[in-house]
């Protein structure tokens, strides 16, 4: 049997930054702290070349738990579905109507910092409690569930 292993989930985007901004906010995540010598990510930065300023960042989950997260710059912009994607749990323990008005206000928390609402689930007993899907700022799909 395989021994479990540790995951990380890895964004292509065109705004790194951006991205682990957007991502702490609906997670509670947090970027770790900067290397050695450096008050900030800022001040990081802006010792880098010009072009590999933005080029990554990375957020974590403060308690440890959860998976890291990690965003990459490249050239090529999103054009397809993407094929994984993940299921934010807003309404833990929730179900009927108290269950799709704590995903619709988690929806409308994350469109104002920048994400777009596609399409509401109904819940179908027992196969689905229901669900909101979504749009980060760059495009990729992910779940309000």
């Amino acid at each position: 049997m395989a021994a479990v292993r540790e995951v990380q989930v890895t964004f292509d985007c065109a705004d790194p930054w951006a991205q682990s901004l957007f991502w702490n906010e609906v997670l509670g995540y947090e970027h770790p702290p900067p290397p050695p010598g450096f008050g900030s990510w800022e001040e990081f930065s802006a010792s880098l070349p010009e072009q590999q300023r933005n080029a990554a960042s990375a957020s974590q989950d403060p308690a440890g738990r959860g998976p890291r997260l990690f965003f990459q710059r490249v050239p090529e912009g999103k054009v397809a579905k993407n094929r994984v994607h993940l299921d934010v749990r807003a309404a833990p323990g929730l179900q009927g109507d108290a269950r799709m008005a704590a995903l619709e206000a988690e929806c409308e928390r994350l469109v104002a910092l920048g994400a777009t609402r596609l399409q509401r689930f109904e819940p179908e007993p027992p196969m689905s409690m229901g669900f909101l899907v979504m749009r980060d700022p760059e495009g990729n799909e992910f779940c309000l569930d």
